[in-house]
């Protein structure tokens, strides 16, 4: 280590030789003379980061088994798949509206058919969990139950128009006909004061479908009740009207 005024040389020496500061040109002068030959540097601790483990994708919800509706078919009517009706509602909060805001929103957004915007509500209603599979949003449950029958659209409507011929199938059910658009529809109360819509459509000359709806039952063991009992009562219907 050179002695004071020795130091104090040297390092003017060196800072008019390099134009250094004194702190640089001193701090260089002492690092020679303990025999460094470059500055110490800094060494900045390694922090060790943890691996990130990317989680596994979920498989995407199977909304045609939710819906009980292909995407086949849908696509085919409204031009869209389930995923893309369900990611159009979400981006208009379709999850907060009633039914039948959500109805309107989509017939007038989307100018879909009648039919398939009543489809498209409830099978995104189900697929976001505001109701079960044959619940509606009021809390209720409806069912739907359908037969195609090979007797002519008249003669199976007679086996509901007319009191005598719907006591040979429907024996010992207490009901009130509300009204009824020949060969067309039908609108019933049940004993419990249920609704019962029956809607009739020809198949060709010689068979024909009816579709009957039962709604406000109020427990879901009521409905898979009383769609049982449509079904065994449409299959004794069509014993009693065909040869």
């Amino acid at each position: 280590m050179p002695k004071h005024k020795d130091l104090k040389r040297l390092i003017r020496g060196r800072m008019h030789k390099t134009g250094e500061s004194y702190t640089t040109a001193r701090l260089h002068i002492l690092q020679k003379s303990n025999g460094v030959l470059q500055a110490p540097t800094t060494k900045t601790p390694t922090t060790t980061v943890p691996a990130v483990k990317v989680p596994a994708q979920e498989p995407p919800p199977n909304y045609a088994a939710i819906t009980r509706m292909s995407d086949e078919s849908v696509r085919k009517a409204t031009g869209c798949t389930w995923e893309r009706w369900v990611k159009a509602l979400d981006r208009d909060q379709a999850f907060q509206m009633s039914h039948r805001e959500i109805a309107a929103h989509i017939h007038q957004k989307y100018k879909t058919p009648s039919w398939w915007t009543q489809m498209v509500t409830v099978g995104y209603e189900r697929i976001r969990g505001l109701r079960e599979l044959g619940q509606k949003r009021s809390g209720d449950y409806e069912i739907s139950k359908s037969k195609t029958i090979a007797v002519p659209l008249g003669k199976l409507y007679a086996a509901f128009s007319s009191s005598r011929a719907r006591a040979r199938w429907l024996a010992g059910v207490k009901l009130t006909v509300r009204g009824a658009t020949p060969q067309k529809r039908m609108r019933l109360r049940w004993g419990d004061d249920t609704p019962v819509e029956i809607s009739f459509t020809a198949r060709g000359k010689v068979k024909s479908q009816v579709a009957v709806q039962h709604g406000k039952l109020p427990t879901k063991s009521d409905a898979e009740r009383m769609k049982a009992f449509w079904a065994e009562r449409l299959e004794g219907l069509a014993a009693e009207v065909t040869p």
